[in-house]
């Protein structure tokens, strides 16, 4: 938790000299850097198919990417900007992330991966499940949109936000709620063995939404400590329940229908 806080301080102090990288670009190196170091310690216990799903699910992003049309990211550190750069970045993140996941989870880990398992019959039933949990808060969330940007509805191409949807349904689920959530129970098992997997998913909780309001931080911080722990309730915790009670895929299909219908209506 300081190691969390303390990001936070720093990118807030680093404002008032320059131009801070975004609170997802750094946690996402952290993650990556997490992930990577426990990819080279343990990748020998992985299994075939733990590869298969990392590479595809990388495969997949990075190729939707390359089509995106609703969805557009923020350049990673400020330099990842066109073309298909943004597509081998996010690819490449995702299957990293995803291995360093996996490894994890094969060693005891608390986020269940059904496709690595080879169970078909759960990992439909856990995308049925987060899609059921997820779709009355999506309409919530489409009516707070239009509420607090005072915008009207705007129709897409439906094809175009299902598709567009993977991205932050697929990379932000992988990279928080399955290596970050992973790389924070391998550091609390010993310590807090009976509270280490939802502590774990409390703190990766919170740093995946209230990196959401980085530069709110800067200007009302408050403000942003209040939408931060809304977003937390309604939209952060249902996902982590189901990562740490179910499976990722369940979280990835909650996350998954919330920015469908967010793109479908034109935010």
């Amino acid at each position: 938790m300081v190691g969390i806080l303390a990001v936070f301080v720093i990118r807030t102090a680093l404002a008032a000299s320059g131009n801070p990288p975004r609170l997802n670009d750094l946690f996402t190196i952290i993650t990556l850097a997490g992930a990577l170091a426990v990819w080279i310690a343990g990748y020998r216990g992985l299994r075939r198919s733990d590869w298969v799903v990392a590479v595809s699910l990388g495969a997949v992003v990075g190729v939707t990417m390359s089509f995106a049309t609703l969805y557009t990211p923020y350049p990673f550190f400020g330099f990842v900007r066109a073309n298909l750069g943004p597509a081998f970045v996010r690819g490449f993140c995702t299957t990293l992330a995803a291995l360093g996941g996996l490894v994890i989870m094969r060693h005891g880990g608390p986020v269940q991966f059904r496709l690595a398992n080879g169970e078909w019959r759960k990992f439909g039933s856990s995308l049925a499940l987060g899609l059921a949990v997820g779709a009355p808060l999506a309409a919530l969330n489409v009516f707070a949109l239009q509420l607090t940007q005072g915008r009207p509805i705007d129709w897409q191409n439906p094809l175009a936000a299902l598709v567009d949807a993977l991205q932050p349904g697929i990379v932000e689920e992988v990279i928080y709620r399955f290596a970050f959530l992973g790389l924070l129970w391998l550091a609390l098992r010993k310590p807090l063995p009976n509270q280490a997997a939802w502590l774990a998913g409390l703190l990766a909780m919170l740093a995946h939404n209230f990196m959401h309001f980085g530069d709110l931080f800067l200007q009302a911080p408050l403000m942003a400590l209040g939408l931060g722990a809304g977003m937390a309730i309604l939209w952060g915790l249902p996902p982590t329940i189901l990562a740490l009670r179910r499976d990722i895929e369940s979280a990835i299909a909650f996350h998954w229908i919330q920015d469908v219908a967010r793109f479908l209506v034109g935010f």
